[in-house]
């Protein structure tokens, strides 16, 4: 249910405030507001305010604003200086702009609030590694607390070291690295701030067709740092009869040394051999007394793999930071995010565009209900960056110079600006047709990629 409402709240958020930047703009142009509505299909509200009637619509996926308009129907002589297609170019031009824009805007609103409210993240100390990949080779381990970043070899004055303020940070400036194809300078310390040193993560080794939400785990990075200390263990379970307690600190499995509960957890499910759990040696530490203690696990089944478990949470909660910024610094860290965004966000489709980049990138609704879903139970300042996230990508989709969307519609006026003369009846016709076609393939693609992702097909 918080799911389904926090997906509901979403879109009427983002579909008024796109509108509302149309229908605004519109009359401070003197332009005739016909109707102003919230999704499409049969009307369930109606309220007349003005000229304008506002409606709500059966189908929330969208909105419109419609206006007086010659080219839609007859206008009295005494309304045609109100028309749209009556206003200078550059007021429809606005008009046109005013939708995204509003969106932009909004994100970096957003933004600026949840920076405001405060966001707890995990600290940027990094778990174990996985074994053989390009973060080990750089030389990371577990507890490693990365603090700053740099471009190694970037454009000038991307050199500057960069703080990592947490592990969300961290990875976001990762992917634009790895986007840039670019080398990253690591500045890390231990987990205390002590012996600094710098890594070099050779980041431009990527394909930018890896660029999507598997790219940590093949730069190697998991979840941040937790120690390898056993929580509350099931009763009767495999854990509890080998002898193990809560707060027990694991050492060692079979002689290996165990660096983090991410590596633990790794030993253990690893721990099958032909189909059944094989017994393990631990060394563990408790009140300061150093123990060895033999652990046979359960087996245990994973998406038709045979794993083991010891029925026991294994792993402290990570150490946490709170990320706050003042007025002024959150409105100025909100722009710089929604910048940020909206041109990661255009390189991303230019890349898919021209195959550099995987398609699997695309979402549509389904992903979108689900993120929705899991921000709102994280608390308000994370659905407030969930809802700016989606209204930078709502945005700069708005300007993508297709047929059917406010860019495509810029790019008529721009066509009228430079030859002096609006787009022929014939070739709107054929534009709309094709813009339809490609906006269909785009969202079904987009739901494609969802229901795959919900089946755990890529």
């Amino acid at each position: 249910m918080i799911t389904v409402l926090a997906f509901l709240f979403t879109l009427a958020v983002l579909i008024v405030v796109h509108e509302y930047g149309h229908y605004r703009v519109a009359v401070a142009c003197n332009v005739k507001v016909l109707r102003f509505s919230v999704g499409f299909g049969r009307v369930l509200l109606r309220r007349q305010r003005g000229d304008t009637e506002f409606v709500l619509s059966a189908l929330p996926l969208g909105g419109y604003v419609k206006m007086l308009d010659e080219r839609e129907g007859e206008v009295p002589s005494a309304e045609r200086p109100r028309a749209f297609n009556n206003r200078p170019l550059w007021q429809r031009s606005s008009i046109v702009a005013a939708g995204p824009a509003a969106n932009l805007l909004l994100a970096v609103l957003l933004y600026a609030a949840s920076h405001w409210v405060g966001l707890v993240e995990p600290k940027a100390v990094l778990g174990a590694p996985v074994a053989g990949s390009l973060a080990e080779r750089a030389g990371l381990s577990a507890g490693d607390w990365v603090r700053a970043v740099e471009r190694d070899g970037g454009a000038p004055g991307d050199d500057a070291p960069r703080p990592v303020r947490s592990l969300s940070d961290l990875r976001w400036q990762l992917t634009e690295a790895a986007l840039d194809g670019e080398r990253l300078l690591l500045h890390v310390s231990d987990a205390d701030g002590r012996g600094e040193r710098r890594l070099r993560l050779p980041l431009d080794g990527i394909d930018t067709r890896e660029v999507d939400g598997d790219l940590m785990r093949r730069i190697g990075l998991g979840g941040a740092y937790s120690e390898a200390v056993l929580g509350t263990l099931v009763v009767g379970g495999p854990a509890e009869r080998a002898g193990l307690r809560e707060g027990d600190r694991v050492l060692a499995v079979d002689g290996a040394r165990i660096e983090d509960a991410a590596r633990l957890r790794e030993t253990i499910r690893a721990s099958v051999a032909d189909g059944a759990a094989r017994p393990m040696s631990w060394q563990i530490e408790r009140g300061g007394e150093r123990l060895t203690l033999d652990v046979t696990p359960s087996l245990a089944q994973d998406g038709g793999q045979p794993i083991a478990r010891i029925e026991a949470y294994v792993g402290a909660p990570p150490e946490t930071v709170t990320v706050r910024y003042g007025v002024v610094d959150g409105l100025l860290e909100g722009a710089s995010r929604t910048w940020e965004v909206s041109v990661l966000s255009l390189r991303m489709l230019g890349k898919m565009l021209i195959g550099e980049a995987s398609l699997k990138n695309l979402s549509g609704p389904l992903t979108i209900a689900d993120y929705a879903g899991q921000s709102a139970q994280l608390g308000v300042a994370y659905y407030l960056g969930f809802l700016a996230l989606v209204s930078v990508s709502l945005g700069v989709l708005n300007l993508l110079p297709l047929p059917m969307l406010d860019g495509g519609h810029l790019m008529y006026h721009l066509f009228e600006g430079v030859t002096g003369r609006p787009v022929s009846d014939a070739w709107l016709d054929r534009l709309q047709r094709g813009g339809l076609a490609i906006m269909l393939a785009m969202m079904s693609l987009a739901l494609y990629n969802d229901v795959a992702r919900l089946l755990g097909l890529t």
